[in-house]
């Protein structure tokens, strides 16, 4: 479905691996005073001082986690950038560098590759991270894209998974399913494709899901929204594998149960309109779907006034005792157990 406009093939094997990374990695900054060495030794050197340092990563597979039918490489590198940062955002903590390994097979040209790290280097200066280092190799199965990335923060402000507590609010960022949404419709048109080529797609109403599939953005304003509301989360994770998933960890890891309430759900209404379209349950998409790198934390009951008047925040439920279990009620008041059946990767 996507064009290739750049005719030109360079194969990668003509610059060998190190003049490969040279000329991948030549239009990376540094800006973190954290980064006193990042690409070209042995290793990278970084200083965090009296700070602690947060580590997070990432494989992304192709045909696995992505599709290069619909997926353009540049929104490729730079969704790959965006998933690593919200696992620190996740943390509470500022993102202050990555690493970017890739596996990549002779059917990329050099072109290609310019374009994935086009789309890196773009991510990279949107978030302020360092790149400062990496790998490549190559592949028999496509490509593969490895991300590791690091943050700092105060040892008082970092947020775990297994701090909240019974009665605390269960709150979400943004609104969730859309990503999810967008990757139907970009199945579904790829159908259409794969029978007739000739039949390019409308997307014209689907503009806003697709950018949230293709081009997702982590939260990386909520650290200092919190900090200037004066409210600290007692735990908190970031939705990349489906909003019921997520709240199982945070229930797993914290020993209490949750009720999240259908109504208050945050649906864009686009998301709305297009699973009326095809014929999906809104909710369902809303707590299943993932890719939305959104935030999901507790907060104190207290805290609930600090924050119930900001747009970018939605109280969805409460946290319970454990042995209350983790439901779902629905608008017409009834309780359904809440399972997982978020995104896994692992799953046939």
């Amino acid at each position: 479905m996507i064009e290739d406009k750049n005719p030109q093939r360079t194969s990668i094997a003509q610059l060998g691996e190190f003049g490969l990374i040279d000329h991948l990695t030549k239009h990376f900054e540094i800006n973190q005073p954290s980064t006193l060495k990042g690409i070209g030794d042995d290793a990278a050197v970084l200083d965090f001082k009296d700070k602690k340092a947060v580590v997070s990563t990432d494989l992304l597979v192709e045909g696995v986690h992505f599709d290069l039918a619909y997926m353009p490489l540049k929104h490729l590198g730079y969704k790959a950038v965006v998933a690593n940062v919200s696992d620190i955002c996740a943390m509470n903590a500022k993102p202050t560098q990555i690493t970017v390994s890739i596996a990549v097979s002779n059917r990329f040209p050099l072109e290609a590759l310019e374009d994935l790290f086009a789309g890196i280097t773009h991510a990279a200066k949107e978030y302020n991270v360092d790149v400062i280092g990496g790998d490549t190799t190559s592949s028999q199965k496509g490509l593969i894209i490895s991300i590791t990335a690091l943050g700092e923060a105060n040892a008082a402000d970092i947020v775990y998974r297994s701090g909240a507590k019974e009665n605390d609010l269960l709150v979400v960022t943004g609104d969730i399913g859309a990503a999810y949404m967008g990757l139907q419709v970009l199945e579904r048109e790829k159908q259409v494709f794969q029978v007739n080529p000739n039949n390019q797609p409308d997307l014209d109403n689907y503009t806003y899901l697709i950018e949230r599939q293709l081009k997702p953005e982590a939260r990386k304003d909520i650290k200092d929204l919190l900090e200037k509301l004066e409210v600290k989360p007692t735990s908190m994770i970031d939705i990349s594998d489906g909003l019921s998933s997520e709240v199982m960890h945070l229930c797993k890891q914290s020993n209490v149960g949750c009720t999240i309430y259908e109504e208050k759900l945050p649906l864009d209404p686009q998301l709305i309109s297009v699973c009326e379209e095809f014929n999906i349950d809104s909710t369902t998409v809303a707590i299943n779907g993932g890719e939305d790198y959104e935030l999901l934390f507790t907060i104190a009951i207290e805290d609930f006034d600090k924050i119930k008047a900001n747009p970018n925040l939605t109280v969805i439920g409460h946290m319970n005792k454990e042995t209350e279990g983790k439901h779902l009620v629905t608008r017409a008041n009834q309780k359904i157990e809440l399972k997982a059946r978020g995104w896994n990767a692992l799953e046939e």
